[in-house]
């Protein structure tokens, strides 16, 4: 078994662990799809990385909110490279208030990214993943800590890994696997914003090891799914924390 010839899209992989992801990806032989909604310089940047090294990677703008510019990336992507393998919702967005303080607007955007998205590129990845492809869907560890500020961001978490189960078994009979990956916390920009140092150092003790997870600590995760020793995981959210929770 091999991934040479099969394709990969990944949403949100302009940067942080999407970017990372595409790189290794790419390294492992995966034509790339890189998505993004709004930093069309950084896309083009990882693209041309992954050029350079040897590599196959088309850039595709799509908000993954719009079911109809997803099927115009799945269009894109087939056009490219005849067809895609592997589906990496890697796309998604955070907010942090107390439930009493949530405005309607950004609870509707934290819905729309992180479970409307995953579920718009589940839904077409369910209907044109080549037979024996991968969807490989995004959770947090951060479901297991309760911890105030983010009950709306763990909702939608805790609801893409009930799609994750289903969708699994809806799969049924055309070898497709569909996962959920669920870090703990890694250093990225999403995850650094507004914390203050003595916060972020607290969070790296949580687990075990005593440091932050890397973008690329997750890449190697997903790199496992995507690959064949990853074929017989299915229906699973893996939690790459660790071992925080």
């Amino acid at each position: 078994m091999s991934n040479e010839g099969k394709t990969a899209l990944i949403t949100g992989s302009s940067r942080g662990i999407g970017a990372t992801i595409a790189h290794r990806l790419a390294a492992d032989g995966f034509k790339i799809v890189v998505n993004y909604a709004g930093s069309a310089d950084a896309a083009q940047e990882v693209a041309d990385k992954i050029t350079a090294a040897g590599g196959e990677a088309i850039v595709v703008k799509a908000n993954v909110a719009d079911p109809k510019a997803v099927a115009a990336m799945f269009d894109a992507a087939e056009r490219a490279f005849g067809g895609i393998d592997v589906a990496v919702n890697n796309a998604g967005i955070m907010t942090l208030k107390p439930v009493a303080d949530f405005e309607d607007d950004d609870f509707e955007k934290i819905i729309a990214i992180n479970l409307k998205g995953t579920f718009n590129i589940c839904r077409e990845a369910a209907r044109r993943l080549r037979d024996g492809g991968r969807i490989i869907n995004f959770s947090s560890s951060v479901i297991g800590m309760r911890m105030p500020t983010y009950g709306p961001y763990i909702a939608t978490k805790a609801a893409v890994e009930g799609l994750t189960q289903v969708l699994a078994q809806e799969m049924r009979g055309r070898g497709i696997t569909v996962n959920a990956v669920a870090p703990g916390p890694v250093a990225t920009a999403l995850f650094l914003q507004g914390k203050s140092s003595e916060l972020i150092d607290r969070m790296a003790k949580m687990n075990p090891l005593e440091r932050l997870g890397q973008p690329e600590d997750i890449a190697r995760v997903v790199a496992f799914l995507a690959g064949p020793e990853g074929a017989w995981i299915n229906g699973q959210t893996l939690r790459a924390n660790g071992g925080m929770c």
